[in-house]
């Protein structure tokens, strides 16, 4: 999928470590009872999408790279073509329906 996705043969060394550490990390981040394979399509392609993103980072060219940064009056510029989501935030979203908690979560305090 990553090849279909324009992983090109220069980051060939990169895409099988890279893809069974994404895949370990997002299964274990699936709800408790639940597998890869239950995911059907979802997983592998979730998995794929956070590689591709993750090689992105790696050659500094991912998407919503800031190409401008000013401190005073807070500029900050995107290079164009960015989406606006990360490849990443695609992947979590498509997998939704299986992940266990996500993002901020609250928890009973004893008071």
């Amino acid at each position: 999928m990553c090849r279909a996705m324009g992983a090109g043969e220069d980051r060939k060394e990169l895409l099988l470590p890279l893809a069974q550490a994404v895949e370990r990390r997002l299964a274990g981040r699936l709800r408790e009872g639940t597998v890869p394979e239950d995911c059907g399509t979802a997983f592998p392609l979730a998995a794929a999408m956070l590689v591709m993103d993750r090689l992105a980072g790696i050659a500094g060219g991912g998407a919503g790279k800031v190409s401008s940064f000013t401190a005073g009056d807070l500029t900050i510029r995107r290079e164009s073509g960015s989406s606006g989501r990360s490849l990443s935030a695609q992947a979590e979203e498509l997998l939704a329906p299986w992940l266990g908690d996500t993002g901020f979560v609250f928890q009973g305090v004893a008071g």
